[in-house]
């Protein structure tokens, strides 16, 4: 089935025929550059998120007092729409929207910073919402929590992004974001599967400036450390250090050891204990 956006027209790819003539028109029809533009020029609203803090479902009374023709309303009229007006804004200034608008400001920023897709965004907005109605933000702040969901979402997707990458786009203290993660991972019994460790070792190759070689051979270097089962407990940005660094010992390529521990952002010394560690359980020589 193809669908013509401008016709609106969907058509069967085979044969022609011709299914719906006028279908609705779903595209934009100007730029906008914030959400605060994007309401004003959309003629139906955004779409239904979470990441909003009315969910995408506000209201919006205009103030130019005419009615569908243009004729301007009665003194009547206008002063119920004036009242209609002023509670309308009462509604939307609750601690708890003043809350969600707070904290999903600095859930879009940092989405913009770390490259988040839009499924981990509307996880991360879920997690919060449930932490909000349990009141976890009082005395531990807003950005705290909602840098915590971000990166307990990120867990749950498997979209690696380290504590200290969202506490540097949250503009939070590392010590401060875990106290916070530990808050919602016993409050809201969160299920929170561990990072693979091969998803690190490409971003961290990258950064050290390593071989496509030695990068392919760290892989193969991690899966039988998987198919020891000795990965267990280990942290997986230390881990993927580690056996980058190993595979640069085994190709020859020169790499200092501190290099590649500031690119995975741990100490040199987790590096060589990881690697004595994969040599015995391993048997590798070099």
């Amino acid at each position: 089935m193809l669908t013509d956006s401008l016709s609106g027209e969907v058509v069967c790819g085979a044969c022609g025929l011709v299914l719906i003539e006028k279908d609705e028109y779903s595209s934009s029809q100007s730029r906008a550059f914030d959400m605060k533009e994007l309401y004003a020029k959309s003629r139906a609203g955004p779409e239904y998120s979470l990441a909003i803090h009315d969910m995408g479902l506000s209201t919006n009374i205009d103030f130019s007092n005419t009615d569908a023709s243009g004729n301007p309303l009665s003194s009547d009229v206008k002063h119920i729409f004036d009242r209609l007006r002023k509670w309308d804004s009462r509604s939307k200034s609750t601690s708890r929207d003043r809350s969600l608008v707070a904290a999903f400001n600095i859930l879009y920023s940092m989405k913009t910073k770390l490259a988040i897709p839009d499924i981990v965004i509307e996880e991360a907005a879920y997690i919060f919402r449930k932490a909000l109605e349990m009141k976890l933000t009082k005395s531990r702040g807003i950005p705290g929590i909602i840098c915590a969901s971000l990166y307990a979402a990120c867990r749950v997707s498997d979209t690696p992004r380290t504590l200290k990458d969202i506490a540097v786009s949250g503009n939070v203290k590392r010590g401060h974001l875990v106290r916070a993660y530990m808050v919602l991972v016993r409050n809201l019994e969160l299920r929170q599967p561990s990072f693979d460790s091969s998803e690190f070792v490409t971003r961290i190759a990258n950064e050290a400036g390593i071989s496509e070689k030695t990068r392919r051979d760290a892989l193969e270097i991690l899966s039988m450390v998987k198919q020891k089962e000795i990965s267990a407990g280990k942290n997986p940005m230390g881990l993927a250090a580690s056996v980058l660094y190993l595979s640069c010992i085994m190709n020859h390529e020169k790499i200092k050891q501190a290099k590649i521990a500031h690119a995975a952002g741990v100490t040199t010394v987790t590096i060589r204990n990881r690697i004595v560690n994969l040599k015995r359980e391993l048997d590798l020589k070099g």
